[in-house]
């Protein structure tokens, strides 16, 4: 007789086995209609589960994000059936839920189209409207493998044969259509709804690897209702236009060339922007008390041995060997450099915390598919800092760090911020007792800053657990730019010590810190969030002075030259065009201020300025006009 223990702590009492649909039924008949999946003790199961013994339950709605990952993963099932009724022969491989959606890889000789897209969504359509009813059989592992491969199902069979022996090999059936699967799933097609899209196709390799077979990947994604997904389709829609790689073309402020992939070539612009930024976080660590640094980024393999890095990221990393048989690594991180230099010098425990920042360029290797305008790239400059402390003062630092984000996030815009913790990776360096003391003291100083935070199990770096910040744009996308690392490790493996009070050495401890993570994806973040319409005072070109005809060209020169003195950009438009043509060259540009000169402007000093996105003009005297956006030219935190 099973006892269920349901989240309010309250019991039900069944006088024999009892399933999840049963249970859902025996608390409400409106909850086991709305019901998708259940948690037994914390592992999903179907709501046909059979529960035989006392156990915590869960039951899951659409309004969850269990059940509404159920219904994705339901979905990419229906889109798999779908495509083997309208293309016989097509293999199936694998068809994960992602973030928002799902999507499937197809091995198939022809490419599918978007007319192909448009008849599977229609297919998938037919099949929630049958209704098919879903089961779960557990296979024989022998059995399995060979059916699959008699169905022509080689991807499949291949599957099963990397499950390791005495794992369930488990199968869902939907109607007649069965696929390899651990759930779990809907009692039956019908349950999903008709609220999807199949968004996009592209090329994946079979297991994610560049020497395997290239596949067909089919995007979709899923929702509850069909006000959730017009939501989502419009954000996608909104994300396109703001797609930094299309609006960096047309503000002029950067490309990318195949000599050099992943590389960023940066326009006038662009750099301007890129320095303003740095500029401002200089001025920021300053105050914080950090003293900037600037390390080789060519360093000896021994260094890289010695660090760790060699072995644990070795294939990331771009190497050279030199005439005299010497091999070197291009730093795909800037910590032992770091190291370096805090070696130099005896250090005390007075001396702690010591914080050394770097806006350090670094390399590494990602693969070519991988590239995703400056979101992913292979060069790419950190504003990297290491504050080197003892074990007491750990929580205080990470505080004033997180403090320290949050003012500087707060400064561009985005307050909407969450933690992220990830503890140790399988792959790793160190002790299991120095892991400990690190991820306690890193938890801890998460504790207390009181934000939203998750856990990511084994998603730490490789020499010391990470509290990662999650940044929310303007169209709801979420985005993890700043890292905080505790390291007990690299500073020993380098030989880092400082005096102790009682005269002995002892190694610091390292804390790993970027606030924007790297500068190339922190700007394209921004350029997304605000669609190229910057903040006045880190737009690379603020403003754009035009004068009506070349009679008033020297005042505009005049004009342009006092905004430059007052710490403003400025460029004055002196080409063969219309006012029209170079209003509209200016504003597809995002320029914030156009200002207009002509008879008027000169016999009163002053502009006409045109705001963009703004039909609207306004005369100012040119001493206000100084006075007024050279106040607006600083964050608000300055």
């Amino acid at each position: 007789m099973p006892i269920i223990t349901l989240p309010d702590g309250n019991n039900l009492n069944f006088p024999k086995k009892v399933t999840g649909l049963e249970v859902a039924e025996k608390i409400s008949k409106s909850l086991a209609k709305q019901a998708m999946v259940i948690s037994v003790d914390g592992i999903l199961k179907d709501l046909d589960f059979v529960i035989e013994k006392d156990c915590s339950v869960k039951i899951f709605t659409s309004k969850n994000l269990e059940g509404l990952e159920t219904i994705r993963h339901d979905t990419a099932h229906i889109l798999a059936m779908a495509v083997q009724e309208l293309f016989p022969g097509t293999q199936v491989t694998i068809g994960p839920v992602i973030e928002n959606g799902f999507y499937y890889d197809f091995a198939r000789k022809e490419p599918f189209t978007e007319d192909d897209l448009k008849k599977i969504e229609e297919k998938m359509r037919e099949i929630v409207d049958r209704d098919e009813k879903t089961k779960r059989e557990v296979w024989d592992r022998d059995k399995a493998i060979e059916h699959f491969k008699k169905k022509g199902e080689f991807y499949k069979a291949e599957l099963i044969e990397s499950i390791p022996k005495g794992e369930e090999v488990s199968i869902y059936f939907h109607g007649e259509w069965h696929d390899l699967c651990r759930g779990p799933h809907l009692s039956s097609t019908g349950k999903i709804g008709k609220f999807f899209k199949l968004t996009k196709v592209s090329g994946a390799y079979w297991r994610g690897d560049s020497n395997n077979e290239m596949l067909q990947r089919i995007y979709g994604t899923s929702w509850a209702s069909q006000k959730d997904l017009d939501i989502h389709l419009e954000r996608i829609e909104e994300a396109a236009k703001r797609d930094h790689r299309k609006l960096g073309k047309e503000m002029d402020l950067f490309h990318f060339r195949e000599e050099s992939p992943g590389s960023v070539f940066w326009h006038e612009k662009g750099w301007a922007l890129f320095q303003k930024l740095i500029n401002y976080m200089r001025m920021k660590q300053d105050i914080a008390g950090y003293k900037e640094i600037n390390t080789p980024e060519v360093l000896d393999r021994s260094l890289w041995e010695k660090s760790g890095h060699w072995e644990k990221f070795g294939a990331n990393m771009y190497t050279s060997k030199t005439p005299d048989e010497k091999i070197f690594a291009i730093k795909p991180m800037n910590c032992p450099g770091c190291v370096e230099v805090f070696n130099q010098g005896l250090k005390s425990y007075k001396d702690l915390p010591l914080k050394m920042s770097e806006f350090g360029k670094v390399h590494r290797y990602e693969p070519s598919g991988a590239l995703h305008g400056l979101l992913r790239v292979r060069a790419f400059t950190q504003d990297d800092a290491h504050i080197f402390c003892t074990e007491d003062q750990i929580t205080e630092e990470c505080l004033i760090v997180t403090n320290l984000i949050l003012e500087i996030y707060k400064d561009l815009g985005f307050e909407n911020v969450i933690l992220k913790y990830s503890d140790r990776p399988d792959l790793r360096v160190g002790d299991d007792i120095v892991w400990d003391k690190s991820e306690a003291a890193l938890l801890e100083a998460v504790k207390a800053t009181n934000l939203e935070y998750t856990i990511n199990k084994g998603e730490g770096a490789f020499y010391g657990p990470k509290i990662e910040f999650v940044l929310r744009d303007a169209i709801g996308r979420d985005w993890q730019c700043g890292t905080l690392q505790v390291d007990f490790n690299l500073p020993g493996r380098l030989g880092a010590s400082y005096v102790d009070k009682d005269g002995a050495k002892k190694v610091p401890v390292m804390l790993h810190r970027a606030l924007f993570g790297s500068l190339e994806r922190f700007i394209g973040i921004l350029i997304e969030n605000y669609a190229g319409k910057f903040p006045f005072w880190i737009s690379p070109l603020q403003t754009v002075v035009i004068p009506i005809t070349e009679d008033f060209n020297d005042y505009a020169i005049k004009v342009s030259d006092q905004i430059k003195q007052a710490g403003i950009s400025s460029i004055v438009d002196l080409k063969n065009q219309n006012l029209n043509y170079k209003i509209r060259d200016h504003s597809l540009a995002k320029v914030p201020l156009l200002l207009i000169c002509g008879k008027k402007e000169v016999d009163s000093n002053s502009v006409t300025i045109r705001r963009l996105d703004s039909n609207k003009q306004e005369n100012m005297d040119l001493k206000t006009f100084l006075k007024t956006f050279s106040a607006l030219n600083k964050a608000s935190s300055i």
